[in-house]
């Protein structure tokens, strides 16, 4: 794992604390029975009996690939494979990558809740238990905007441990929280802090920005694992750190278990995750905006566009509209309004407070799953040409939020994956983009994306949209 300033996905979580005795608040005594502490005049008892009940729903993930790697670049060059023999020192061997991380078992027949990024392109996934069995496990589900991923055990029955759900949105500033993973490997730990702080949105690591800060000590290799509370519950899955060293701080970061849960239960049902899509876009509120809008602090999410006939536009929001409520829970940002709509989840409503002109009023959203309007059509383009090596889709609202696409463009051909090595690579598209014309022809399907990439051309002028900027090239010519 590379190390650098800022934030750190942390693998296992971090384990609870054993005990207070160490620093000579209690006397050691296996006659005493152990409670956890309800009150400050009891802090000085153990958090051991909590530790022993839910440590063994705490897993360790191990997750591997293999790559193929050349020892020498040299033999991609014909003349140095003829002179040097063939495969002679060139032919590529297998390497298997592996990373480490947590888990959480969160059904007794051996669902396993992590992190997406403990598990990225695994070709193998194996968990250890906490009585040392280690189990292969199939990913059932993964969803990279929320940075988690739900793994089902294999080679053994159950029941096996679990940890309940608490409800996240319960939680306070100060509440005591304890972390159980197993950072840098060295076996499960246990530690314990606070809430530091709640609905943290500026911290990057997924699409849904709306994370529980605590000081519990977290390190790489915590990831996945569990932030519980102090009845045993799971308040969070441990996801990131915020560090200089690449060691803990106090600043870490768990996604709250009210969002987990939306995964869990859709894992569950067997069903593919669906988020609510309601057909606009929000902007946070500036200090300038708020003055605007005569309102005394920045706070909500502001309307800036309504797709036609799109939940929104059906609701009855339009531009402008300032949304400070969602179902009677203050907004203070978009990333406030899209982890409550999420957790609302899609088939259901949602009661929007919103100002307009000064006037406050209620609008009734329903939350429905993104339409695939195109279809996607999905190609891989084989033809001789930049696109060579790429498979592409059609845009769509549930294209669009599958892969985390921002921008306003309702039609389109969105690159969906790049094969390592190919042309489509080494021209240097990314997964994410979208092509907007080609030679001059508007490229609104993927149908017409391979009639153009058939044909030969001198030159090709591209026009790709990337992170809602246009870019304009030309290669060859």
């Amino acid at each position: 794992m590379r190390l650098r300033f800022g934030l750190l996905p942390f693998g296992l979580c971090l384990a609870l604390l054993g005990g207070l005795a160490a620093f000579g608040l209690t006397e050691r005594s296996t006659a005493v029975e152990r409670t956890v502490p309800q009150s400050a005049q009891e802090i000085s008892l153990s958090f051991a009996p909590l530790v022993k009940r839910v440590s063994p729903a705490v897993v360790n993930v191990y997750a591997s690939r293999v790559v193929q790697q050349r020892v020498s670049p040299f033999m991609d060059d014909p003349f140095f494979r003829r002179f040097f023999g063939g495969d002679m020192g060139g032919a590529p061997r297998k390497r298997v990558q592996q990373s480490l991380g947590s888990g959480v078992i969160i059904e007794s027949s051996g669902l396993v809740v992590t992190n997406y990024h403990v598990i990225e392109n695994a070709d193998e996934v194996k968990v250890a238990l906490s009585d040392r069995r280690e189990l292969p496990a199939d990913i059932i589900l993964k969803d990279e905007r929320m940075d988690l991923a739900v793994l089902r055990l294999k080679g053994a029955k159950g029941p096996f441990p679990v940890i309940e759900f608490a409800d996240s949105d319960a939680l306070e500033v100060g509440d005591l929280v304890l972390a159980i993973g197993d950072p840098f490997g060295v076996g499960q730990t246990v530690t314990s802090g606070i809430v530091s702080a709640l609905a943290r949105s500026q911290v990057g690591a997924s699409d849904y920005q709306f994370f529980i800060q605590t000081d519990a000590a977290i390190n790489p290799g915590n990831s996945g694992g569990a932030l519980i509370d102090m009845k045993g519950r799971l308040v969070g899955i441990n996801t990131a750190i915020y560090s200089r060293s690449g060691g803990s701080i106090g600043i870490g970061f768990a996604i709250p278990s009210n969002l987990v849960r939306v995964v869990a239960q859709s894992a569950l049902s067997g069903k593919k995750l669906s988020l609510p899509w309601i057909g606009a876009d929000f902007q946070d509120v500036t200090a300038d905006i708020a003055d605007g809008l005569g309102i005394d602090r920045p706070t909500g999410a502001l309307v800036s566009a309504v797709r036609a006939d799109s939940p929104a536009a059906k609701a009855g929001l339009a531009a402008g509209d300032l949304v400070v409520k969602a179902d009677g829970i203050d907004i203070d940002d978009p990333n406030a309004l899209n982890y409550r709509l999420a957790t609302r989840g899609v088939g259901s409503s949602s009661t929007l407070t919103v100002l307009r002109g000064g006037k406050e009023m209620q609008l009734t959203l329903a939350l429905e799953a993104p339409p695939e309007v195109p279809l996607r059509d999905e190609r891989a383009i084989d033809a001789e040409s930049p696109f060579t090596g790429a498979t592409v889709v059609n845009l769509s609202p549930a294209v669009a939020v599958e892969n985390g696409y921002k921008g306003n463009r309702e039609r389109g051909v969105l690159i969906e994956k790049i094969a390592d090595g190919s042309i489509a690579a080494r021209v240097g598209f990314q997964p994410g983009d979208v092509i907007v014309d080609v030679n001059g022809v508007p490229i609104d399907t993927t149908r017409i994306l391979a009639s153009v990439a058939g044909q030969p051309a001198d030159a090709w002028r591209l026009t790709i949209e990337r992170g809602g900027r246009l870019i304009r090239s030309t290669i060859g010519g």
